[in-house]
């Protein structure tokens, strides 16, 4: 099952109490405060990795709390520190508080960590408190609470390769063709329920990362079909293609789906919109007499875009997209994620860790 959503609580653990004693050993006269401090509480940290691909894990588990620290006791005696407590997720997990909506945190390569919750300080005991005018005090400090926080995780597929188009135009077949990824494949929209991820390789030295993404139909950017719930998938992706069905007995109009699709898109983010896009026409094997595949054509010559006409059955024109496709990933950068304003910077979150 593929969850892309959750909610959670992290709560760091409480600081231990301080203590209030003092030494009364055998000749020792006037031994003085001796109270210990309190632990520090644990703290939550999130850790990325790539051996999951799923939130799923959190439907059944919301609630995540750090060990407390131990309070502090005689003889000088410290406090346990609480233990830390480090929670799995996916690459491409964006960690958003939900009480302000702030985006706190995006993991976009493996083995990143972050601080989601910090445990309390522990309290000071009675020992920190001695000064030349008060030798004996009796007073010490309790625990601070640790942070608690409500989290939003949302999971976004990291693959180089974006597949869109209307439901049931053969983004499911193309992916199983081309890679190892088996999706449901039936002759009736909306087969695809969730994305699905697909390595494709051209041969040992070249490879890249294909995501087939659910039907997308007109008023999706608004929630109709299913909605916004998977267009944030292609946001990570550097390179979409948009397939389009020139087969005879689809009955729309190939350039309608395409001018649909690309509005969508816009509606729903002008940065996906402006991402790379080769146009692919589908099923030619089932085009019958050509009249949708030669209306596609004009259009393309029209617009001076490239058109890619393959048939994911017969094998037909599957060479020459891969080579495109590769030839256009060459020439988009990767990504920067130090670029991304909306996330802390590494050495913010690197002097958090040092010093929690």
């Amino acid at each position: 099952m593929f969850i892309d959503e959750a909610k959670i609580l992290v709560a760091g653990g409480g600081g231990g109490n301080g203590c209030v004693a003092f030494r009364r050993e055998k000749f020792v006269p006037r031994g003085g405060p001796s109270g210990g401090d309190g632990g520090r509480g644990g703290s939550v940290y999130l850790e990325s990795t790539e051996h999951l691909n799923t939130l799923l894990k959190f439907r059944y588990n919301r609630e995540f709390r750090a060990g407390r620290g131990g309070h502090g006791e005689g003889s000088n005696r410290h406090g346990q520190d609480g233990e830390d407590l480090t929670i799995q997720v996916p690459v491409g997990t964006v960690i958003c508080d939900e009480a302000t909506g702030e985006r706190l945190w995006d993991f976009t390569a493996p083995g990143q960590r972050f601080v989601a919750a910090e445990g309390g300080r522990g309290g000071r005991g009675n020992a920190r408190f001695a000064t030349s005018t008060n030798q004996a005090p009796r007073r010490s400090e309790p625990g601070a609470p640790g942070q608690e926080k409500t989290l939003r995780l949302e999971l976004k597929l990291l693959a180089d390769v974006g597949l869109v188009g209307f439901p049931n135009v053969g983004k499911s077949t193309l992916i199983s063709r081309l890679s190892a990824a088996r999706p449901k494949i039936a002759d009736y929209p909306f087969t695809t329920l969730e994305p699905y991820l697909g390595v494709v390789a051209l041969d040992p030295e070249r490879s890249f990362v294909m995501a087939d993404i659910p039907g997308l139909i007109a008023g999706a950017h608004a929630g109709r079909g299913l909605g916004t719930r998977f267009l944030k998938h292609v946001e990570r992706t550097r390179l979409l293609l948009h397939l389009i069905d020139v087969a005879e007995h689809s009955g729309r109009d190939p350039v309608e789906d395409y001018e649909t699709i690309l509005k969508e898109l816009e509606s729903f983010s002008p940065t996906v919109a402006a991402k790379p896009m080769l146009l692919v026409a589908s099923r030619i094997d089932a085009a019958g007499e050509g009249d949708r595949l030669f209306a596609l054509r004009g259009f393309c010559r029209e617009q001076g875009k490239p058109l890619y006409e393959i048939s994911s059955t017969t094998g037909e024109g599957l060479d020459e997209l891969l080579r495109a496709t590769w030839a256009m990933l060459e020439r988009i950068p990767r990504p920067s994620p130090a670029a991304d304003e909306a996330a802390p910077s590494r050495e913010v979150e690197t002097a958090r860790l040092n010093h929690p």
